[in-house]
């Protein structure tokens, strides 16, 4: 698997990860330490425990909205990486930044922040539901 494959993959573990609400998988998406997360709406988040309860918090909301990440595209400087993307929320794009640290091997992810965009973007067509990788 090429590098930009593996941090695709760690980008789409915390896709799926919020698509189930899946506690435990989006603690394994995060890294440990130097962590910070700016949801929509939300002030910023520090330290990983803030960001976590934060995820405990919108997954506990059984409305919690479905997320369809669009566009990735992947920059790698030795061990970090980002993702940028579009996100698609009940009709509404969002400008994502998605931060990565290769942590034991593995991509984690460092940052998130999906913020509204301005401009007029077209929503994709209605994607099939996930399937679970695992």
């Amino acid at each position: 698997m090429s590098e930009e494959d593996a941090v695709l993959a760690a980008n789409a573990a915390y896709y799926e990860a919020f698509a189930f609400g899946d506690f435990a998988a989006m603690s394994k998406v995060w890294a440990e330490d130097n962590v910070s997360c700016i949801h929509p709406g939300w002030p910023a988040l520090t330290g990983r425990q803030a960001i976590l309860d934060s995820y405990r918090q919108i997954f506990n909301n059984p409305n919690h909205e479905r997320i369809e990440p669009r566009n990735e595209t992947v920059m790698i400087d030795g061990n970090e990486a980002r993702v940028l993307c579009v996100e698609f929320v009940s009709g509404t794009a969002l400008a994502t930044t998605n931060l990565f640290a290769r942590v034991g091997g593995a991509w984690r992810m460092t940052h998130h922040q999906a913020s509204p965009i301005a401009a007029l973007v077209e929503e994709p067509a209605a994607q099939p539901p996930l399937n679970r990788l695992n």
